[in-house]
C-alpha cells in the first residue's frame, strides 16, 4: 500500500508545477490601470503638444533653421549654444527631456496632490533656460482652471529659449494672442547674474529690456537681488488680490527665486510640501514661500524629474500625449492573483492534511 509522503518526487513535482503554472499566469495577464487624474493629465499633455506644434508653425513661416542634430525632434524649441542673451551653462540632454508634452501630466499630478481647486491662484516663476516646461506648465495650469501670477526671468541657458528676437516672453506672447492660453507673464526680469543681467554684453541686456518692452511685463530692474526678490513677492501678493496663495510652482535656477546658486543642492527637485529648515546662503521667493507654508513645485533637474514619473531621457521620435507610467500602470490582475494564491494554499494544507491522515 502506497504511503502518502509530502516529501516524495511526486508531490514535490505537481507543487512545483502547480507554482509555476499560477507564477506565470499571474505574470503574463497583467492589465493596465489608469492612473488618478487620467482625464486631465490627457488634455494637458494634448493642450502641449499644441502649443509647441502652433510655435514651430511660427518659427518656420519666419525662416528660422532647425538643427536637426541638436533638435533631432525638430520642435524648434531647443535653442543655439550662445547667443547675446545666453546666461548660463545649459544641458543638452535636460532640453531635449523637458519638451515631451506628458510633463504635463506631471504637473497635473503635482498640483492635484496638493489639492487645488477652480480658480485657486498659483504663483509662477519662469525663466527662459526650459521653454518645452514652461508649455506643461501653463497647460496644466489652464486645463486645472487656475489663477496663475507668472514673473519671467528672461535669460536662457544654453540651448534654451535664447533668441534674443523670439525670447520666451515672446513665445508666451504668441500662445496668448492665438488663444491657446489665456494668461501671460505679468512681470519680468533680465535674468542672469544679480537678476540683471551681470555676465551678460551692454547688448545682451539691451536685447532683453526690448522684448520685455514689446510683451508689455512689468519690468523689474532693481538695484540689488534682494530688492529684486521683495519685488517679486510684492506683486504676487498685489495681482492675488484677496485670495491666497496656493502652490509656487518654479521652473530653472532663475537667481531672485532661489536666491543664490549654492540653493540649488539644498532644494530637491519637484513637489514639495515642506521645505527642512536649512542656513540658506540666501533667501530667495521660493524660501520665502516655503516658510509661509506654501508648498512648492521645484522644476530643475530634468532628467531626474524624468526617471521619477517614467518619462524618457533625451527621447526620439518626441512621445505622444498620454504615454508614459503617468498615465498608466501595468499592474497585476488582482482577481487572478488571489484565485492562484488560493489554490497555492488550497493545495498545500491538502497535502498537509493526507500526510497527517
Amino acid at each position: 500500500m502506497y504511503r502518502f509522503s509530502s516529501k516524495s518526487k511526486l508531490v514535490l513535482s505537481a507543487l512545483t508545477i502547480l507554482s509555476l503554472v499560477a507564477f506565470i499566469t499571474v505574470e503574463y495577464t497583467k492589465v493596465d490601470v489608469k492612473r488618478k487624474w487620467y482625464d486631465q493629465k490627457l488634455e494637458a499633455s494634448i493642450l502641449a503638444k499644441k502649443a509647441a506644434s502652433y510655435l514651430k508653425e511660427i518659427r518656420l513661416q519666419s525662416g528660422i533653421f532647425i538643427d536637426a542634430i541638436n533638435d533631432p525632434n525638430e520642435t524648434a524649441l531647443i535653442g543655439q549654444d550662445i547667443t547675446q542673451i545666453t546666461t548660463d551653462r545649459g544641458y543638452i540632454d535636460s532640453k531635449l527631456t523637458s519638451i515631451n508634452p506628458n510633463f504635463a501630466a506631471v504637473i497635473v499630478e503635482m498640483l492635484k496632490e496638493v489639492g487645488v481647486k477652480n480658480n485657486d491662484v498659483v504663483a509662477v516663476s519662469f525663466t527662459g533656460s526650459l521653454p518645452g516646461l514652461n508649455i506643461a506648465v501653463l497647460a496644466a495650469l489652464q486645463t486645472l482652471r487656475l489663477k496663475p501670477v507668472i514673473i519671467t526671468s528672461v535669460g536662457a541657458s544654453n540651448w534654451g529659449a535664447n533668441d534674443p528676437y523670439f525670447t520666451w516672453l515672446d513665445m508666451e506672447n504668441t500662445l496668448f494672442d492665438a488663444g491657446i492660453f489665456k494668461f501671460k507673464s505679468v512681470a519680468a526680469s533680465i535674468g542672469g547674474g544679480l537678476d540683471k543681467g551681470r555676465g551678460l554684453s551692454p547688448e545682451g541686456r539691451e536685447l532683453i529690456e526690448d522684448a520685455i518692452k514689446r510683451t508689455d511685463a512689468i519690468f523689474i530692474n532693481e538695484e540689488f537681488l534682494e530688492n529684486s526678490i521683495n519685488k517679486r513677492i510684492d506683486i504676487y501678493n498685489k495681482h492675488k488680490i484677496n485670495n491666497p496663495i496656493k502652490v509656487y510652482i518654479n521652473v530653472g535656477g532663475g537667481i531672485a527665486s532661489l536666491g543664490s546658486t549654492e540653493n540649488t543642492q539644498f532644494i530637491p527637485t519637484g513637489l514639495i510640501e515642506s521645505l527642512p529648515l536649512k542656513n540658506f546662503p540666501s533667501n530667495g521667493v521660493l524660501i520665502e514661500m516655503a516658510k509661509e507654508k506654501i508648498p512648492v513645485i521645484h522644476l530643475l533637474n530634468v532628467t531626474e524629474l524624468a526617471t521619477t514619473y517614467g518619462l524618457p531621457v533625451s527621447p526620439k521620435p518626441l512621445p505622444n500625449p498620454g504615454s508614459g507610467e503617468v498615465f498608466v500602470k501595468r499592474q497585476y490582475n488582482f482577481v487572478l492573483t488571489i484565485i492562484a494564491t488560493l489554490v497555492l494554499v488550497i493545495s498545500v494544507l491538502y497535502v498537509f492534511i493526507l500526510e497527517k491522515k
